[in-house]
């Protein structure tokens, strides 16, 4: 069964006390032996960085300054070595000042224990090493009070904070469920409970209890950037909470609060100056401001702002009055599920739903992490089958657009997703899995191959399992011992491949043998794959309309597009006439089943002809047999409507011999009760997909009719036959400034070896990390999901801290621009984004060519020229032509492999032509060179290379031209229209071939 993880536990109290008060065991931290090691050190470090050094320069150095004021005495000495060494030496001087003055700066903060260390000019690094050596100097001394908290502060407000705790464990089903959530929350209200009364006593012991009060709540106010560096949630936690990794809690206590500047925290690692963060209850330091009306150092504004944003927290919010007087607990979102137990997210969710009914909105739309769909992160296969066919129809409007096949020339720039449809290509991003579609696809073609070679026939198979990489396939009957490198399973009727086999699969031109598998849902950790074709029967799914609706919209939309299939035919009734564009040679449309009836009767008639013709007994056996690319692909029904009885009984005719011939029907019925039906499922409202005479009881895989439509909306737009609003635009998405006054601060060459200007190197094995964040982000001006760069970088996954952790170096890295304004930003949606002063080369070679043929040089004749000469100059090779194997991996999901070679194909054709205006023949032949060695594929250019190259009136030439055009087609032979022009331009080219062998 599967697993199930449940949190027990709730808020009580009054609705006023601090949220931040959590209750825990009171813990006096001694002073041990490190600790004095330490400040002992600290003070050797600071005599002799504040006295010693001051004092070596003043005997073995001297003075720098020259004691007489002459500047005209100066200018008449002669330079020497001496000279050097006193410049030298006032250098160290100013160094030694700075040093001191941010001691004193750092000791006057840490003594007095109130307000902000004031920030010396110019000092970032030496600031950070005067706080540490004070911090650890003060630790053992009379000041270190300062650094601690009170004991008082654990005892305030605690009767009114007693909060659940998260507990996580196995289930069984039914009422056993219930018994142990109830069992498990009495023991966390009484663990809290006995916390709460030894924190209580202990403060009492200390210095009394009080009542809390929202001005006991510490907080502190994120410091403005020093140099490069910038302060982040992680370096707070370290400073005032001793563990950086602790910024988690400072994350949670602040989220989605109104800041001053009216925006919100939506992720850890993008804070910014001026914000207010509340802190936890043990939280220490001179940067932290307690009770502002009693802080003199803090100015009047800053005291109102920390007392709105006070007012905005979880404490400050409390729910009104029950009936019985008692406060109701204001209801926060359920966590969010860790990526490993999303399956059982929405489960725990919705059970959280159930036991609260005055749920506030947030909860109700938990469904979705950080904004994006639940449902499409947790089916990566189908996520994968549809980023891919997203891919193709992109690449195949650019390719059409490209050959002016489709309304004239009209761009190469896929329309940029908003919304909706923006949140699900994010979510087809970060769900999808193409590794293990391409391992799956190769497992089974490689076992009908080996198969094959056996002169053995495919087993019949009803079910797949995808369990931790490896692939387990359920049979109908055994079948004997499978072929190396498959192993015999559970029993006989199990073949299973460990994923280290299938990696040393090679791709083998075979069938597809199993291209009706489609995944359901997850068991455990297990990915369910029903064959459709090979159920002896109807297949039947019961349950709410809806409910069925976004599981046949998954079915259908993984049949359509996954990759483990070659043809197939797939039906749908009664729902699903706007899926069509996602596969529109697999998916039709009936509107009733009369019309299905009848189109079925005739198709079960014609594939009993032709397996009786061709001598086969099913199609898996005629898929492995001469005729296995075309006549044996399978149809699959998906009919969402309820049939008739009589209705119901003529399908179950038909499927009755359906998985011999290669069709199988999926059904769809309110009740469950369906003549002929082989396997009855049932789908919950609370999406188990529950099949109990086969022992299931799944995470149902599906896609809500939100998800659909958004789907669909990325179909459309990049459909190049999709009217004026399909296919690619002219305009490309970024524009910049291509003047000597556009100059940018950073400036990354992508085309070609990757190189960035402006920018230090960074130190340590995350250059390449940081080198590959940035050019994600350079090639997505209109911004990328956290979640996104995250799975991009790290494809099989990385916690949020490291994410984190990593965008921090990034923005420090890329720094801030004059204004003040960081390089790396967030918009409104939570995507990052770079500013206007961060440019690459590609950035700039789109604009040239936008400028060149529809901004200034329309007009100008000289400025077209220069621009299209500047944007092919700047082409250097391919995209990243110096990148390491293994990374850069989520290129494979980019069309800018294909928009970069068209993008110099037309900026060749277009100095070519400016050239040929003036008969500049040689002229035009070398800009069409150029281009050829980054787009050597594209016909259009040797189609007017042709041209220039005849212009010449070199004969010779052009005949040698034709035969290297010739040897490079090799055995495919030339393009039709490539050989129609070749016969205009020189007839004898066939017989010159013919002679050249």
């Amino acid at each position: 069964m599967p697993r199930r993880s449940s949190s027990s536990g709730s808020p009580t109290g009054s609705p006023t006390t601090p949220r931040n008060r959590t209750p825990q065991p009171v813990r006096v931290r001694r002073r041990t032996f490190g600790d004095f090691v330490k400040a002992f050190l600290a003070f050797v470090a600071l005599l002799v960085l504040v006295v010693g050094v001051p004092a070596a320069l003043a005997t073995q150095l001297g003075w720098p300054v020259p004691t007489t004021w002459d500047p005209g005495e100066w200018l008449r000495q002669e330079l020497s070595v001496g000279t050097f060494l006193d410049i030298l030496t006032f250098f160290v001087w100013l160094a030694w000042a700075q040093f001191t003055a941010c001691v004193i700066v750092e000791m006057k903060a840490a003594v007095s224990g109130v307000g902000v260390p004031g920030r010396v000019p110019g000092s970032g690094p030496s600031q950070l090493l005067a706080r540490q050596l004070v911090a650890a100097l003060l630790l053992v001394g009379a000041t270190a009070a300062s650094l601690t908290p009170g004991l008082a502060q654990f005892g305030q407000g605690l009767e009114g904070n007693q909060r659940g705790t998260v507990a996580a464990a196995q289930q069984t089903p039914g009422g056993g469920l219930f018994a142990q959530q109830q069992e498990r929350s009495a023991a966390s209200a009484a663990a809290v409970a006995e916390q709460a009364a030894q924190a209580e006593a202990s403060a009492a012991a200390g210095a009394g209890a009080s009542t809390a009060r929202d001005g006991d709540t510490k907080y502190y106010r994120i410091q403005p950037p020093e140099g490069r560096h910038h302060d982040s949630l992680w370096e707070i936690a370290e400073r005032h909470l001793g563990d950086g990794r602790r910024y988690k809690e400072i994350y949670q206590l602040n989220k989605d609060r109104v800041q001053p500047d009216g925006s919100r925290l939506s992720e850890a690692s993008l804070i910014r100056p001026g914000w207010i963060m509340e802190m936890p209850g043990d939280a220490r330091g001179g940067d932290l401001v307690e009770m502002p009306d009693e802080s003199p150092e803090v100015s009047p504004e800053v005291q109102q702002q920390i007392h709105d944003y006070a007012k905005t927290g979880d404490h400050a919010q409390g729910g009104g009055e029950g009936a019985d007087g008692g406060s109701v607990p204001a209801q926060r979102p359920a966590p969010e599920p860790a990526p490993d137990q999303r399956g059982d997210g929405q489960d725990r969710q919705a059970g959280h739903r159930q036991q609260t009914p005055a749920a506030t909105p947030a909860t109700e739309s938990s469904d979705s992490a950080f904004g994006l769909p639940e449902a499409l992160l947790t089916a990566p296969l189908l996520a994968a089958g549809l980023l891919g066919a997203l891919g193709r129809r992109r690449r195949q409007a650019l390719w059409q657009s490209a050959l002016g096949s489709v309304g004239g020339r009209r761009g190469m720039e896929p329309p940029t997703p908003t919304g909706d449809a923006a949140d699900v290509q994010d979510a087809l991003l970060v769900g999808a899995d193409p590794e293990g579609v391409r391992l799956l696809d190769r497992s089974l073609r490689g076992l009908a191959a080996s198969l094959a070679q056996e002169s053995r026939a495919l087993p019949t198979v009803y079910a797949a399992w995808l369990s931790n990489g490896d692939l387990h396939l359920q049979l109908a009957q055994p079948a004997g011992k499978p072929p190396t490198p498959w192993q015999l399973g559970q029993d006989q009727t199990f073949w299973m491949l460990a994923r280290a086999d299938a990696e040393a699969y090679e791709d083998v031109d075979t069938a597809a043998p199993y291209p009706g598998l489609v995944c359901l849902g997850t068991m455990d950790d297990s990915r369910l794959l029903l064959n459709l074709e090979s159920v002896p029967g109807i297949v039947s799914l019961a349950g709410r309309e809806a409910d069925r609706a976004a599981v046949f919209a998954s079915v259908a939309a993984e049949l359509a597009t996954n990759g483990w299939s070659d043809r197939m035919t797939i039906t749908l009734v009664g729902f699903g006439q706007d899926l069509t564009p996602l596969a529109p040679n697999r998916l039709r449309h009936l509107d009733g089943i009369d019309d299905l009836i009848e189109t079925m009767e005739a198709e079960t008639r014609q594939r009993r002809g032709a397996l009786g013709a061709a001598g086969q007994d099913s199609v898996l056996t005629g898929r492995t047999g001469p005729a296995q690319h075309t006549r044996w692909a399978p149809h699959l029904v998906l009919l969402a409507a309820e049939p008739s009885a009589d209705d119901a009984v003529k399908l179950a005719e038909l499927a009755s011999d359906a998985s011999r011939l290669g069709i199988g029907y999926l059904v769809g019925t309110e009740t469950g009760d369906l003549p002929g039906a082989a396997w009855e499922m049932e789908i919950t409202g609370e999406g188990k997909l529950l099949a109990p005479l086969l022992g299931l009881e799944l995470e149902a895989q599906s896609l809500p009719a939100a998800q659909q439509r958004a789907v669909v909306e990325l179909f459309v737009q990049a459909d190049p036959d999709g009217g004026p609003d399909g296919g690619p635009v002219n305009t490309p998405p970024f524009l910049v400034d291509v003047s000597e006054q556009g100059r940018p601060a950073v400036y990354a060459r992508l085309v070609g070896p990757y190189e960035i200007i402006g920018l230090d190197t960074p130190d340590g094995e995350r250059s390449a990390l940081l080198h590959e964040a940035l050019a994600l982000l350079l090639l997505h001006r209109e911004g990328v999901h956290p979640r996104v760069l995250s799975s991009a970088l790290w494809p099989r996954g990385v916690t949020e801290d490291v994410r984190d952790a990593l965008l921090e170096r990034l923005g420090a890295w890329l720094g801030t621009d004059p204004d003040g304004g960081e390089r790396l930003r967030t918009d409104s949606t939570g995507r990052l984004t770079l500013a206007r002063s961060v440019v690459s080369d590609l950035d700039v070679l789109r604009s040239l060519y936008h400028e060149a043929t529809q901004g200034r040089g329309v007009g100008s004749r000289a400025v077209r020229g220069r621009l299209l000469t500047d944007a092919l100059v700047l082409v250097r090779g391919p995209l990243l032509a110096d990148r390491a194997e293994g990374r850069y991996r989520w290129l494979t999901h980019e069309i800018v492999d294909a928009q970069l070679p068209l993008l110099v194909a037309d900026i060749g054709l277009a100095l070519s032509a400016f050239h040929l205006e003036k008969d500049r023949a040689e002229k035009a032949i070398e800009a069409l060179t150029a281009a050829l060695n980054s787009a050597p594929d594209d016909e259009r250019l040797w189609h007017e290379l042709l041209r220039a190259t005849h212009s010449t009136g070199d004969a010779a030439r052009l005949r040698a031209l034709a035969a290297d055009l010739v040897v490079r087609s090799g055995a495919r032979g030339l393009p039709p229209r490539t050989e129609a022009l070749l016969d205009e331009l020189l007839p004898a080219w066939r017989s010159d071939a013919t002679a050249a062998g």
